[in-house]
């Protein structure tokens, strides 16, 4: 698959249908997706695989993932938009 491609389907999945993931799903793999290492792809792809509910959550801090790569990257995510 071509990486334009990838990232036109990853686009797609980033999607929701629930503003507050969208506002912050749809800019990232626009605009950080490419720049990422390999492992940091796989782990944002990982992440598109969670339920809405869950992400929700996370995104608004009221959890946090048990997984490790997970939470790495809802911390990217949220740290790009809420710089410390």
């Amino acid at each position: 698959m071509s990486d334009e491609t990838e990232l036109k389907r990853l686009y797609w999945h980033s999607r929701r249908g629930m503003l507050e993931l969208d506002v912050l799903l749809v800019p990232f793999v626009q605009e950080v997706y490419a720049t990422l290492d390999a492992e940091d792809q796989a782990r944002y792809r990982k992440l598109l695989e969670c339920e809405d509910q869950d992400m929700f959550g996370w995104f608004m801090q009221r959890e946090e993932p048990q997984d490790a790569d997970l939470k790495r990257m809802v911390k990217m995510i949220l740290d790009r938009v809420q710089p410390q």
